[in-house]
């Protein structure tokens, strides 16, 4: 084989460049299928919000993330910053993969090999040991594959970290630990999904508890649930000394009932459901100010291969607890700061009685758009908004949103739809059902509502544009 010298000066060489910032091919979060007021990351795959979490002032939201393919692999830690849960910043990425074994020389924010999802808290009373100055301790726990649950920490508010050297905290068959401090015991639980080989337990949640993040104790299982396990307290009907705890997992199936800090007691048989689409694997803020319990789910949208992004999240939602004929269930609604992306004034219409053949109508302009919708029952059997391209449909004699459960509320139905390019998400009766779904990107052009089988009145209808959250 003849040896060959490479060339000095290559067509290829001209592709590489240093610079201070970034450059994008595409205008960067303006690309045709780029969320206008839903967090995307710059570029790259995103799959699971991970370590949720508030400090300082900020909000902190973790994510699978390649940073280099817009389909899964090569998983990171993705990291972006903000103060309402609306406006984001993209950081550096926290936790990258295949540092292999611990050393102290090697990078810190290493993972012996894959750091798949997991997630975050503050260290308030400093029970690792790890605070070094007056700022606290941030602890994100995650799953580094093949080796177990394991944990890094930061003293500069999740901007570096520290693999700690005595990892994995948990060894056993299963992934992603959702971390919760409980106070009556004054300890830390971990919730994570463990694929236990004993049958008659099978996949479930295991609940361990620790003093000090390092030391973990086995305590119970909890069988019928898969991976990304959540757990967190709400009070029922806002009343704080009435409270219960919900367990649910990547599905956004859950189960409501109690919890003394290591073992979770159902309350009633079977799951519920609130989420319905394209969400799955979602988080809850820890450590939130303000006492709500606020959720991101990965929204499994695919932007398409022009796009140098791929897949999305879901609006920031606010769970409450409910008590209903049926029991206590969960509602999830858009969080009220999304109110704050209102462009001006809404249209209106109000009192208009509808038929198949005499819709209401709105002409708009553009794709960005908060819709609110309030049905009076008439003798309809359905009632449908169209909004562009797209739809939904209610069924009065069923009770369904297209496939989702909701019922009447005194007899009226209430849905809130927000459009944005690539998506939308539909909201039914106050948060009895929540949509996440994919769109084709285009303009609206109207929105509008008929009915079949008889008539039935929009008592209200009231459509917002919304500004972007990029744009300034």
């Amino acid at each position: 084989m003849l040896a060959t010298t490479p060339p000095v000066n290559g067509p290829g060489l001209a592709l590489i460049e240093s610079a201070d910032e970034e450059r994008h091919l595409l205008p960067l979060y303006d690309e045709a299928m780029r969320p206008q007021f839903h967090q995307s990351q710059k570029q790259g795959w995103n799959n699971d919000p991970n370590g949720m979490v508030y400090d300082a002032g900020q909000y902190h939201l973790f994510w699978q993330c390649n940073p280099v393919g817009v389909q899964w692999g090569n998983m990171y830690w993705g990291h972006s910053t903000s103060t309402d849960m609306i406006h984001w910043t993209e950081q550096r990425r926290a936790l990258r993969p295949f540092g292999g074994a611990y050393s102290p020389d090697r990078h810190p924010s290493l993972a012996n090999k894959n750091c798949f999802s997991g997630s975050a808290h503050v260290d308030v009373d400093n029970t690792g040991g790890w605070q070094t100055g007056k700022e606290k301790t941030m602890v994100a726990v995650f799953t580094d594959t093949g080796c177990g649950e394991a944990l890094a920490y930061s003293n500069d508010g999740g901007l570096h970290w520290t693999y700690y050297d005595k990892n994995p905290v948990i060894k056993h068959s299963g992934r992603d630990p959702k971390l919760v401090w409980y106070e009556p015991g004054k300890h830390w639980v971990i919730a994570t999904f463990d694929q236990n080989p004993d049958k008659k337990i099978g996949r479930n949640v295991a609940f361990y508890s620790s003093k000090d993040l390092k030391e973990w104790t086995l305590n119970s299982h909890l069988p019928g649930f898969f991976e990304c396990p959540e757990l967190f307290e709400l009070p029922v009907d806002g009343d704080k000394n009435n409270t219960r705890w919900v367990v649910f997992a990547a599905d956004a199936k859950y189960v409501v009932g109690s919890f003394d800090g290591k073992t979770f007691v159902p309350e009633f048989e079977g799951k519920q459901t609130v989420h319905h689409g394209s969400f799955y694997a979602s988080q809850c803020f820890s450590n939130p100010p303000d006492g709500r319990v606020v959720q991101v789910g990965w929204a499994r949208i695919n932007m398409g291969g022009e796009m140098p992004f791929n897949q999305t999240f879901s609006l920031p939602l606010n769970l409450t607890l409910r008590k209903t004929p049926e029991g206590i269930r969960m509602l999830a609604n858009p969080i009220e700061e999304v109110n704050a992306l209102h462009d001006g004034p809404p249209q209106t219409l109000t009192a208009k009685t509808v038929t198949a053949d005499s819709p209401a109508s709105l002409t708009v302009e553009g794709q960005l758009f908060d819709i609110l919708l309030t049905l009076g029952k008439g003798d309809a059997t359905k009632a449908t908004l169209t909004f562009g391209r797209n739809a939904v449909t209610y069924d009065f004699s069923t009770g369904m949103l297209d496939k989702m459960p909701v019922g009447l509320t005194d007899g009226k139905l209430k849905l809130r739809v927000l459009v944005d390019r690539p998506m939308y998400e539909v909201v039914g009766n106050d948060g009895q059902s929540y949509l996440t779904a994919p769109r084709q990107a285009a303009p609206l052009g109207a929105i509008s509502v008929k009915a079949e089988g008889g008539s039935v009145t929009v008592e209200s209808l009231e459509v917002f544009k919304m500004s972007s959250i990029w744009k300034k």
